[in-house]
């Protein structure tokens, strides 16, 4: 009982990392490298509207969200419009931008035991022996939420329905009127926008430090590789393989070879499926 409600949790965690990054790159084919960097900032801008600027939780965390969505919104007018389509530029731009950011937080001094955010609900409870506090199951309920209304908004939305367009096939998108720059900077707020709220349920559990930024990544990558870069219901079973796979690998092996998991199922996909479980498999012609 104990492997399976702490591996659930574990998984949803995992999803929530990755939902922003795969949704940015199902979307528009932009894999943000720094997804991981503006989680941790918007925990941080949390942090402070809380410290500094004494406002209460929840409109710090919605300020932080939204700072973080005009970022990433940003971002895209900024530093990725003039290089669009060149995929190792937009590779290098993300990830030195991200990397631009944690060392910023880390040159601001912002680690130690003081930053932290404060628990949505104090407590906790059991389940069939097991003691699970109210945080984490927030942190599930918060991961089927966003789940739910991500398909609602992609199949009932005009924004929604102008995202599946792009995905699907550009150019007759381009062809109906949809912009593809537009919904490429809408793309990438919304998902800097879902690192941000992952930040906010999942960062109260522990400490902040800009580390945890590359660890973000690095799970986000995974899931999003192994489950198939454009597939939802492939990030979503890959959450589960690698948290699951984590859980028992810290109960009965160690906590020390956790990090093996994500790398060793990063290799056996790449290496078996090199598209992700769902993901779309490439034609021979088109791989040579």
């Amino acid at each position: 009982m104990s492997t399976l409600i702490y591996g659930t949790i574990t998984s949803i965690v995992l999803a929530l990392y990755t939902l922003g990054f795969s949704l940015t790159y199902g979307i528009s084919g932009l894999a943000n490298f720094a997804h991981g960097a503006l989680y941790i900032l918007s925990g941080f801008i949390a942090w402070s509207f809380i410290n500094q600027a004494g406002f209460p939780f929840f409109l710090s965390a919605l300020l932080a969200i939204l700072i973080s969505g005009l970022i990433g919104f940003a971002f895209y007018w900024v530093l990725l419009l003039r290089i669009r389509g060149i995929a190792l530029s937009e590779l290098i731009v993300t990830f030195a931008a991200g990397i631009a950011i944690l060392e910023l937080l880390t040159w601001r001094g912002f680690y130690g035991i003081q930053y932290s955010l404060p628990l949505f609900l104090r407590g906790g409870i059991e389940i069939k022996g097991v003691a699970v506090d109210y945080q984490r199951l927030f942190v599930i309920g918060t991961g089927i939420f966003l789940l739910i209304l991500l398909y609602l908004f992609v199949h009932h939305t005009k924004i929604g329905l102008a995202f599946r367009g792009i995905a699907q096939n550009e150019r007759t998108a381009l062809s109906l009127g949809i912009e593809s720059d537009w919904i490429g900077a809408l793309s990438l707020a919304f998902g800097s926008a879902l690192a941000a709220v992952a930040a906010i349920v999942i960062l109260p559990m522990g400490i902040m430090e800009s580390t945890i930024g590359y660890n973000v990544l690095i799970y986000a990558l995974t899931v999003a590789i192994v489950g198939g870069l454009e597939s939802t219901s492939g990030m979503i079973v890959a959450s589960f393989i690698i948290g699951f796979g984590q859980v028992v690998t810290a109960r009965y092996i160690g906590a020390q070879w956790m990090i093996i998991v994500p790398l060793s199922a990063i290799i056996l996909v790449l290496a078996i499926r090199p598209s992700g479980l769902f993901g779309k498999f490439k034609e021979l012609e088109e791989r040579v």
